[in-house]
């Protein structure tokens, strides 16, 4: 009996004469590339470095395409936007120690994210490993360790002969959902030796599916078809999964209400009839979902931001779809379902009865408007023209990149993102700098379509170097800075905590000339011009830069009251 894991594809002739007869001038690095190739790859970003130089002179025999930022940190956050927007595994190459540890930020954000980063990094000579204190530039006593706590898995090479294995393992480990940064890590003299190895050719890495257990869709089929006042959360795996389509389905069938987490947002349509939009912030919003008899919560785990900090405590019924194993019931008992949110989406389709509920919309209008009074209440006339603006101007299907600044957490709530995979922000690990050069990846994955950064003048100065990256590469990428004289969010955290705010005024400087020095065009806007200013910016060609001088507030907390 033969058995399809016992078929091999015999080699062609023409396959065997290449084998045995491989160009010369290649090395360690070589291998890297023709892996990368080989896997489907078309751009990698990254930073070159000492130990990694093996990999950039590979470079110049591939046909990849090489984006090359001026801090690792950046680096890492253009190939996240990269792998969220493309849903690919976006490859990053740094060099050993400082280069490799300056890169930890943004691969916890993608981590936290689960967004494809393929990290390679250089290391030590190979005899220099094993812990000894032998002295070599860059040297570390495990800088694997460093990593293992904020990627998925770590993947170590030793002889050439092991790269290709390796870079596909952490291909298929990056792209299985839940997707995430993976590390691979290869020494300086592996990557510089010659390759008498054949050329790498096409690699098999296909991402295991996680399939949902079906008598567990049929018991949550079974509790949202026959409930009261069934509700939906959607989060970031809805989105990731491709699944927003089936979510609308699902809500319609169900008669079921659905907000969007700040992660999930675009996941359903913000106008819809059944939308609660995105106001988890708002007591209001949880007081709605704590009535669900039956909540299901779909790519999320629920945590922090998507729980109003900790004060949701659902009293029905609670189905969670995660593919995330450590997320499953790690806040709210639940019916855990660990599988993909596509596939299970399709499950429950397949399975749920019609729902008939005339009373679901009218219950979503009286929410909404309920948030709105508590919105307008406050006197912030000047933070919704702002967000309204920038609206207006962000042309249908353009990708919107926000950084940790006040404007961006207005927007996690009240920003309407037109549609899945088009508003991303780094609210999962909360670092500060995200903004400017993610908006470079995704720019770099689609350069037909502008694309708009929104960033604090705090955050600003994290990337100002990017700006000779835009520059130099012609991306598409208008740059929002509002401008409020230091760090406006904690300025405003420490006043309401302590009375007075210490540690958060900045000297900065003048944005618009400082851009214009670099070559890249800027204007400095009011609140009364943003959207003209804006519109202009996104239209014309190129990187651009848009200051905007302004003191925003956020509205009033409700996990305090």
């Amino acid at each position: 009996m033969t058995h399809d894991h016992d078929l091999v594809l015999r080699p062609t002739p023409a396959q065997i004469t290449a084998a045995l007869n491989p160009p010369g001038g290649r090395n360690g690095g070589d291998l890297v590339v023709e892996t990368l190739a080989g896997l489907g790859a078309t751009t990698v970003f990254g930073l070159p470095g000492q130990h990694a130089l093996g990999m950039f002179d590979a470079l110049r025999r591939s046909a990849l395409r090489y984006v090359g930022l001026r801090v690792e940190n950046n680096a890492g956050f253009a190939a996240d936007a990269y792998g969220r927007v493309t849903g690919e595994a976006a490859p990053l190459l740094l060099s050993t120690g400082p280069g490799a540890l300056t890169s930890l930020a943004a691969l916890q954000e993608a981590a936290a994210a689960s967004a494809p980063v393929l990290a390679i990094g250089s290391q030590i000579p190979v005899a220099g490993l094993g812990g000894a204190r032998k002295g070599y530039l860059h040297e570390l006593p495990d800088q694997s360790a460093a990593f293992r706590g904020v990627v998925k898995s770590v993947h170590t090479v030793r002889s050439q002969s092991q790269i290709p294995s390796a870079i596909a393992a952490a291909w298929k480990s990056a792209l299985t959902a839940p997707h995430g940064p993976v590390w691979v890590e290869i020494p300086q003299d592996v990557l510089l030796a010659p390759a008498a190895l054949p050329v790498v050719t096409a690699m098999d890495a296909t991402p295991d599916e996680l399939v949902p257990r079906p008598e567990l869709t049929a018991l949550a089929a079974h509790l949202l078809s026959h409930a009261a006042r069934p509700a939906i959360i959607a989060g970031g795996g809805v989105v990731r999964s491709d699944a927003s389509g089936k979510l609308r389905l699902l809500a319609e069938k169900l008669n079921a209400p659905v907000v969007t987490t700040f992660g999930g947002k675009g996941a359903f349509p913000w106008h819809h009839s059944l939308s609660l939009q995105s106001w988890l912030e708002d007591r209001h919003t949880t007081d709605f979902l704590e009535d669900a008899d039956v909540l299901l919560v779909v790519g999320s785990g629920l945590g922090e931001l998507s729980s109003n900090y900790h004060t949701f405590a659902p009293r029905g019924r609670v189905i969670q779809i995660e593919a995330d194993l450590g997320k499953l019931e790690s806040n709210h008992p639940a019916i855990g379902i660990h599988a993909d949110a596509r596939l299970t989406l399709q499950a429950l389709l397949e399975t749920a009865q019609d729902r008939p509920d005339e009373t679901a919309p009218e219950r979503v209008r009286e929410l909404l408007a309920k948030v709105a009074a508590r919105i307008d209440g406050q006197d912030l006339t000047l933070e919704q023209h702002v967000l309204s603006a920038v609206r207006r101007a962000l042309p249908a299907g353009s990708p919107s990149f926000w950084d940790m600044t006040i404007l961006a957490y207005w927007a996690w709530s009240a920003f309407d993102a037109q549609g899945p995979n088009l508003m991303h922000s780094a609210q999962g690990a909360g670092g500060l700098g995200y903004g400017f050069p993610a908006a470079l990846g995704a720019a770099a994955a689609d350069p037909t379509r502008p694309v708009l950064a929104v960033s604090g003048d705090g955050g600003a100065l994290y990337s100002i170097a990017e700006l000779a990256t835009a520059k130099q590469y012609g991306l598409p990428v208008t740059w929002l800075i509002v401008d409020d004289g230091g760090y406006g969010i904690l300025r405003e955290y420490m006043t309401d905590a302590f009375g007075q705010a210490t540690a958060t005024e900045l000297t900065r400087p003048d944005y618009v000339a400082l851009a214009e020095s670099f070559g890249v065009p800027a204007t400095r806007a009011t609140p009364e011009t943003l959207e003209e200013s804006l519109s202009e910016a996104l239209s014309t060609p190129g990187p651009s830069v848009v200051v905007l001088p302004a003191v925003l507030r956020m509205f009033a907390p409700t996990h305090l009251d």
